[in-house]
């Protein structure tokens, strides 16, 4: 593998979080009972659960962690709490309740976690300051 490409775990992380923040506003956004709304919604919900999945085999041990998992990875366990109980509110028809968790699920697991994704000691962090300063 070349060196300026990352590690397979991170680019398995990298394709199931980029899908989940396509794929998220499109099942929110959706007409609600519809099999559109439903195919794009376990869509994302299985794009979201391989992304938290995956993220559990990306440790970091220079930052303050325990046993390689710093405080990003409590975003893991939210989107598994957050899934299930989305999940649950729609088998028991609280709709009102399932659109606000999943709407919380992706603002925080999609745009918050997009957001740490960006800072400059992360990954993708550096891809964005090298194609802002040109350095490609």
């Amino acid at each position: 593998m070349p060196a300026h490409l990352p590690p397979v775990p991170v680019l398995i992380h990298l394709g199931f979080a980029l899908f989940a923040l396509v794929v998220g506003p499109l099942a929110l956004t959706a007409r609600k009972g519809t099999p559109r709304h439903r195919g794009l919604g376990y869509a994302w919900v299985v794009a979201m659960l391989g992304a938290a999945v995956s993220s559990l085999f990306l440790r970091d041990f220079v930052r303050p962690n325990i046993g390689g998992y710093t405080l990003i990875h409590l975003l893991a366990l939210a989107t598994f709490i957050g899934v299930g109980r989305g999940l649950w509110e729609v088998m028991h028809r609280r709709i009102a309740a399932h659109r606000k968790t999943m709407w919380g699920i992706y603002l925080g697991g999609c745009v918050v976690a997009g957001l740490f994704a960006m800072t400059p000691n992360r990954f993708l962090g550096g891809l964005l300051a090298q194609a802002v300063s040109g350095i490609a």
